[in-house]
């Protein structure tokens, strides 16, 4: 390649990342689509299918943090394949448990535990790569692109997941899924690498371009993860607490959303499967619209503005959305509304992972392998309290609760600050 030529290779791998996590979503939601067919075969009980369902969530959640620190350390090349190589064998696992065998659920179980910590590398991976390879004025639409994957392969889900079960049955749901994946792990390390400086491909103004607007550059080793750093920084401490409030709140939408229209709202099967993509496709577009939007207003107003300030608006958009959503009569304009809360959510999907790149620099994978545990903490509350409070109080509340979630998640980011950096405060922290 000539010098004169200007590369895009960072680029080149925020679009794989978006690939990577829509791919990532296929394989953890066809097992909601495929579930009634293992429960009829296996003879499981709805019970028994949750217990399934919430093995992946403790297994993703558990290995956020280790994940991301392996991300750091060893480099989001290596350790990116493996988790990939590693979800495709646990996909393709769950489709060999045998027929008629007295340990089903337990090998269910097993198998989607490690399949969901093999998952947890992803995103905490992706956002070390963020880190090293994108310009930090242009870290909000690169997020928002490798985030819009969760609203593609969550959208498609349903419809291709029912055509394979249909033509091949339902093993090949996890077959298909599982050879999509290894597919794009071998891709993944061959177009990679874990800096601009070692990629044969970047060009000598991308090179430059890259170093100038990134804070920190690869060293052959990282230092030490600074824990106690991490656990006293504000900064770190607020995020988390919001993205607490933010998977909460979105996981109701992968959760239970189905469910509240068909028998809450009193959607038949078809209309039910129909607007329940419509979250879907509001985080698919409104993801990259708020990367867009972020990195807009950084540029001009600074980071506290770009980055705080939509996460700020969109949060607390989503909870007047949801809170209005949820009085709607209308079951087909209530479906609209709550998508819409689910949009102005996601708008701020890319602050929470700029932020956490900008202030943790070298530790970017640890931190927002941290961040995104608190996520999916949120998320596994929703399983369990969504329905008790519905059955208690009725479903308007269970949303009203996420409402004032998506307010606490707002409020967070008033103490933010996003130039300030992670420093080891001394050697004994480190």
């Amino acid at each position: 390649m000539a010098e004169q030529d200007s590369s895009h290779v960072r680029w080149l791998l925020v679009f794989w990342m978006f690939i990577i996590s829509a791919i990532a979503y296929l394989d953890r939601v066809n097992i909601s689509i495929a579930g009634h067919t293992i429960m009829e075969q296996f003879h499981l009980s709805t019970v028994e299918l949750g217990w399934i369902f919430s093995a992946f969530v403790l297994g993703y959640a558990i290995f956020q943090t280790p994940g991301g620190s392996l991300a750091d350390h060893l480099g989001p090349r290596w350790v990116l394949t493996a988790g990939v190589l590693w979800w495709g064998v646990f996909t393709s696992l769950t489709a060999l448990v045998p027929t008629g065998i007295g340990a089903a659920l337990f090998l269910f179980i097993a198998v989607r535990f490690l399949l969901g910590a093999g998952e947890a590398v992803v995103y905490p991976a992706s956002n070390n790569v963020v880190a090293h390879w994108v310009p930090t004025q242009e870290r909000g639409i690169a997020n928002g692109l490798i985030f819009a994957g969760v609203g593609v392969g969550a959208g498609i889900t349903p419809p291709l997941i029912t055509f394979i079960m249909t033509h091949f049955g339902w093993r090949w749901c996890f077959w298909g899924s599982a050879l999509l994946g290894i597919a794009a792990g071998v891709v993944w390390f061959l177009i990679a690498r874990d800096a601009p400086e070692r990629h044969p491909w970047v060009s000598k103004s991308e090179r430059e371009l890259i170093r100038a607007g990134v804070d920190v550059k690869r060293p052959e080793h990282v230092a030490s993860t600074p824990w106690r750093a991490i656990v006293r920084s504000k900064e770190i401490i607020a995020i988390t607490l919001s993205y607490f409030c933010y998977g909460y709140v979105a996981y109701i939408f992968f959760t239970w959303f189905f469910i509240y229209l068909t028998t809450v709202r009193g959607l038949d099967l078809k209309s039910g499967a129909s607007y329940t993509m419509l979250p879907f496709m509001g985080m698919a577009v409104c993801s990259p619209l708020g990367g867009v939007i972020c990195d807009a207003v950084t540029r001009r107003y600074g980071k506290r503005m770009g980055r705080c300030g939509i996460a700020v608006a969109g949060i607390g958009l989503a909870a007047l959305f949801i809170m209005i959503g949820a009085s709607v009569s209308s079951p087909r304009m209530a479906s609209i509304v709550l998508a819409g809360g689910v949009g102005a959510l996601y708008l701020a999907q890319s602050s929470f992972w700029s932020v956490s790149a900008d202030v943790a620099g070298p530790w970017a994978g640890t931190v927002s392998g941290a961040m995104n545990t608190g996520g999916q903490i949120g998320g596994a509350l929703t399983a369990i309290l969504t329905p008790a409070i519905a059955g208690h109080f009725g479903w308007s509340a269970s949303f009203q609760v996420a409402a004032a979630l998506c307010v606490v998640g707002s409020l967070a980011w008033l103490v933010v600050d996003p130039d300030r950096k992670l420093v080891p405060d001394s050697p004994s922290s480190v």
